[in-house]
Parts: C-alpha cells; structure tokens; sequence
C-alpha cells in the first residue's frame, strides 16, 4: 500500500508540474495541435524510415524485407566483423544535420522519427550487442530539429515480440506483443524510460507508441484487436509516471486503419490518433473512418504515413488532408532510387550481387557457401551503398517534393 501511495504522489507531482509547463509544449485541444505560442500546429513532413529501422525495400532488396533478415544476409556474405561496422557506418551518414535541414527548407514543420526498441536493450542489432546508441542518435536528431524549428515525434516502429506479425516490426510473423507479459513490460519500461529522458524536451512533439499493430492476416484478430486498447492505456500510465507533458500518438490496427476497437479517449487529457493511408482513392470518402473517428472522440487524427504513388495522386491527397484538418508525414524521406524526397542511386551490380544474394536460398550452410558472392565485391558495394546514401550523394526528387504540399 505504501509503494501504492508513493507512485500516486509520484504521478501527482508530474501531473502538477505538467500543468505549469504546458506552455512550452505542443498539446492538444479539441480536433488541434496547439503549439506554445497558441497557435495551430498542421503537421506536414517526412519520415526517417530505414535509419535506425531497416527494411528490405527501401535497399531494393523484396526478399530479404525485415532487418533481422538483412543483417543475417549481410553476416552470411562477408561477416559478423563487416556487418557490424556497416551498420555503425549506415548510421553515421544516412543521416545527418544537412538532411534535416534540407527538410526544412523545403517547407516541413514535422519529422517523424521510426525506431526500434533494440536500440534501447542489449540485443543484437546494428552492429552493437550492448552499449546500444538509441539515446545518441534521438538526441542527435533533437538538436538538429531543434536549430531547423522543426518539431520531432518518436514512433517505436518495432516493438517487443512484434506488434505487427509482418517484416515492419522486424520481427518473426505473429504479433507476440499481445501474448506475452515479459514483451509488455519491456514495451513500457522502453517508453517509460524515454520519457524520462525527453520528459523536459520541448522538440519532441509527442510518443507514438505502435507503429501498425496487428496485421489482418490472423484468424484470432479480433481477439487481439481488444488487447490493443488497454496495452496503450497501461503503457500511457507508465508514461506519465514520469512525463505529463507530452502528446502521446495512438495507432489503430491493420496498417493504422480500423480504430473501432477503441472505446476510452478520456483516460488522459493529452492524447490523439494516427493512420496511415498508401492506396485508394484520394478523396475524403476514402478516409471517411478516419475524419468519423476523429469527430466521434473530438481529438486530433494525424496522416503519419502516405506516399508510394503517383504525383497526381499525392498531390489530390494532401488537398483532401488540408480540407479536412488532418495533418501528415510522408513516407519515406529518402531509399535507394525515387518515389522519396532524396533519392540514393543503386550501385552498378548491386542487382547482379547483393540483391541476387539477398533472393538465393540459404537455408543450408551448403547452400551459403554455394551462393556467397565474391566478398571483396560485396565489401566493395555495401560501401558504396553507404557513401551513395550521404546527403550530398542523393538526388532530390523535385516532383514529389512539389506533391507534398509543404509550401
């Protein structure tokens, strides 16, 4: 009972404390984001995807899609040593300060920033097994944020025993997350300790707390559908334990699509929710759920994925998102050729090698030693890949930066 009381007043404090300072912070009220000077905030922006959570496809690679997969190819070809200072270099230059302040000059007030959870444990993961760097590299991020005026949000686009159950969460099929108390314990303690980093850090715009969770592939969807709200609620508790001040961001299941399993928007006073939007067609009907949902609960609904189509499309959606109040993202800032901002060139033989590699069985050690290219070439390219994903190497991708409506 005592510890019980303890953390009441612990939270309490926090609580108190928030209200004195919720000026310096974006919040929300009603349908809006309001920033501290209290105007409206309109999200328009980018995403750092692939940085700090690979996938296949944005190396050109389809097979070989999740994280996990790409560094065990990689491993495979030339490595452990190899592939542990590949990651270390990947993420030294994929981004950088002159990334984020291209961003904003083309117009973006927002940038949102996927992560996975492994950069807060002593997992394996890009090239470090302990001495994980996710702090480092948030902390980068916020300072060149904050000398551009743009604001960040934290999205956890990999959790714990996979939220999702497909290559996005980097994890091994099935959203575990909602099946196992070690998984969600580790989920908040992640988001609780973040916030009591960034719980002072007026940059940071808010914490998404689940990219995409629950794909629609599993016969016990619904059933895991009704975990999803109470999972956010415990870890928005853990939050607060710590951080009041933040707007936290709620994804709904199946690519951020259905929100009807969500039944309590008034547990907390600073919540919204996000959804993603690739394909259909770019007119509010199309998003009719989400504008519904957004007026039904009376909060904020955020785009924080769109892209991958064609320049009319893009161009018709983001005229339907300003009509309707719905700030977004788009979806990637940079990959390897286009249909981005900043376009990183392939390699020459990058298909004939690393991507033939990437597509080979290898389900055998026989059948590694029989696919495994010539390691000074894929040396060679992994580099070359590193140096071509450098601002200055990328090529700016003038009309889909004029599809994203950022002027």
């Amino acid at each position: 009972m005592k510890k019980i009381l303890l953390v009441m007043f612990a939270t309490a404090l926090v609580a108190c404390a928030a209200a004195g300072n919720r000026g310096k912070f974006v919040h929300v009220e009603g349908h809006n984001l309001i920033k501290p000077d209290g105007t409206q905030l309109y999200i328009q922006g980018t995403n750092l995807g692939n940085w700090l959570n690979p996938e296949g496809y944005l190396f050109g690679l389809n097979r070989t899609n999740s994280a996990w997969m790409i560094d065990l190819m990689i491993k495979e070809a030339v490595g452990p040593d190899f592939a542990a200072d590949f990651w270390r270099l990947f993420k030294d230059n994929y981004i950088t300060r002159e990334d984020i302040a291209f961003i904003k000059q083309q117009g973006a007030n927002t940038i949102r920033l996927p992560f996975n959870y492994k950069l807060f444990t002593d997992e394996d993961y890009m090239g470090l097994t302990h001495g994980q760097d996710g702090f480092a590299r948030i902390d980068s991020v916020v300072t060149w944020c904050r000398d551009n005026g743009l604001y960040l949000i934290l999205d956890m686009h990999d959790c714990p025993g996979g939220q999702t159950g497909d290559n996005i969460d980097d994890g091994h099929g099935y959203p575990w997350l909602f099946e196992s108390e070690t998984s969600q314990k580790l989920f908040c303690d992640i988001w609780q300790k973040i916030a009591a980093r960034y719980k002072e850090e007026p940059v940071i715009l808010g914490y998404e707390l689940a990219n995409e969770p629950i794909a629609h592939y599993f016969e016990n969807k619904e059933e895991l559908n009704k975990k999803l709200e109470p999972l956010y609620m415990r870890a928005v508790k853990a939050i607060r334990e710590k951080d009041a001040n933040h707007t936290i961001l709620l994804g709904g299941a199946r690519w951020n699509s259905d929100f009807y399993m969500f039944s309590n928007w008034t547990f907390d006073n600073n919540i919204m929710y996000t959804c993603h939007r690739y394909g259909g067609e770019a007119t509010a009907e199309a998003i009719k759920d989400y504008i519904d949902f957004r007026d039904k609960t009376g909060l904020p609904m955020y785009m924080g994925e769109i892209g991958h189509n064609t320049n009319e499309w893009q161009a018709d959606f983001v005229r339907v998102m300003k009509d309707n109040n719905i700030g977004y993202t788009f979806w990637p800032y940079k990959k390897i050729d286009g249909s981005c901002m900043m376009g990183i060139q392939r390699p020459a033989d990058w298909d004939s090698v690393v991507v033939k590699f990437s597509e080979t069985s290898r389900g055998t050690y026989k059948e590694w030693r029989e696919a495994r290219p010539d390691q000074a070439k894929m040396r060679h390219l992994l580099m070359q890949y590193v140096e071509n994903s450098r601002f200055e190497r990328c090529i700016p991708q003038t009309d889909y930066i004029k599809t994203m409506g950022l002027r």
